[in-house]
């Protein structure tokens, strides 16, 4: 492939497995994919979503397709208030609101926000792959806090902070982590808080699969518990609607919202105003509680046929996360095995498997002995076919 000149330094590709080689991978028919974080086709509210459309065209008429303010239809905000205050514990105005192009736009923006290059920043580590891509392009020093069965090791954080006591801001994603699928316990939850005003750092709470809960009680976010500005939230409809109407939210401080709206005008002028009226309509006709509640039964069944695969077949050598909702399962091999290379090599060829390694998933990109299962998309027979043939490849080099 030929070079390109004069590009950004920054926006320089590279090396090592992207996200959209798994993609390619998952196109692949004979292939089982566990790789993507997809939700279940078959889940999706679709005729209730083409009812919305259209409505959304018969109530607006013509002005539908026309420009549109940069924050997002205020009636659309209000419902999300109502949202944020049923699945969040916040009580926030709909000035308090910007839409986005998903959640991974809101990301971007606190990049845009926040980071002069080689600015510090701590992350979860393993973290979510698409954050990292987000924010490479804003070339921060990253520094990776290990992740316990209970979030976030505070212990190393506070020592971390010590060391890089500029830091900007922590990302965290507390409920049912992307990728391990753990959950951050209220006393670090509220340890993180002290420490960021001790400190004088923002958290970013990347919070879309905390609708998603099969087992356990819910925690308040962080956001509920800030008392003093310190978190910016982002959420999304992708989880729980569609990702294909590429709609999320984000709130924080109204001194951080003025900012974060001159951010997004310089980005799109709009987010997608079709899409968000169509949103509006579905929540307005539609009781969205009860379809998070079918969601999470059939994702409940799915986890826990996983689950159950796993325990029975892998060997001893190899664990796995447990969650309480989500979409995720971690695995762990032997630190001896490279989770990239298995899967480019035999994982591929002889077990047909995808999966997502770890090696992506850590912003150091050195830790290569785990990889990330989804288990939503899949049906339930290529779960119990899929896993078992993970499991049983797995068994002969571990």
């Amino acid at each position: 492939m030929k070079t390109i000149s004069k590009l950004a330094s920054r926006n320089q590709t590279g090396a090592g497995l992207k996200i959209n080689d798994i993609f390619a991978e998952t196109a692949q028919t004979d292939n089982i994919s566990f790789g993507m974080g997809l939700p279940d086709n078959a889940a999706f509210p679709s005729e209730a979503l083409e009812e919305a459309f259209h409505q959304a065209v018969i109530n607006e008429g013509m002005g539908v397709f026309q420009y549109h303010g940069t924050q997002g239809p205020q009636v659309l905000r209000e419902k999300i208030t109502q949202l944020a205050d049923r699945y969040y514990g916040i009580d926030i105005a709909a000035d308090d609101v910007i839409l986005t192009q998903g959640g991974q736009q809101a990301i971007d923006m606190v990049g845009r926000a926040f980071l002069n290059q080689h600015d510090d920043i701590i992350v979860e580590g393993p973290t979510y792959v698409g954050a990292l891509e987000a924010l490479d392009g804003y070339e921060p020093n990253y520094h990776e806090v290990p992740l316990q069965a209970d979030g976030m090791d505070m212990e190393q954080l506070e020592l971390t902070l010590q060391k890089y006591p500029a830091t900007k801001f922590v990302y965290t994603i507390p409920d049912f982590q992307n990728p391990t699928g753990i959950t951050m316990s209220l006393e670090k939850r509220q340890r993180l808080l002290a420490l960021a005003e001790q400190y004088d750092f923002y958290i970013i709470e990347d919070s879309p699969y905390r609708y998603l809960r099969y087992s356990g009680d819910m925690l308040p976010s962080l956001a509920a518990l800030d008392q003093n500005g310190r978190v910016v939230l982002i959420s999304s409809f992708s989880k729980i609607l569609a990702p294909a109407l590429r709609t999320g939210w984000l709130t924080a401080s109204p001194e951080l919202i003025a900012h974060f709206l001159e951010i997004k005008a310089a980005l799109d002028l709009q987010p997608p105003h079709l899409n968000l009226m169509a949103i509006d309509s579905f929540l307005a006709n539609n009781d969205l509680a009860e379809h998070i509640a079918k969601l999470s039964a059939i994702y409940r069944t799915k986890r826990d046929l996983m689950v159950t695969i796993l325990e029975k077949n892998l060997p001893e050598s190899v664990s796995f996360t447990r969650p309480d909702g989500g979409f995720f399962i971690w695995v762990t091999l032997p630190e001896s095995i490279d989770a990239t290379k298995l899967l480019l090599g035999p994982m591929l060829k002889e077990a047909k498997i995808i999966y997502v390694p770890s090696e992506m998933q850590y912003a150091s990109r050195q830790v290569k002995n785990h990889f990330r299962l989804n288990f939503t998309n899949p049906s339930s027979t290529d779960i119990e076919v899929g896993i078992t043939r993970l499991a049983q490849f797995l068994k002969k080099i571990c």
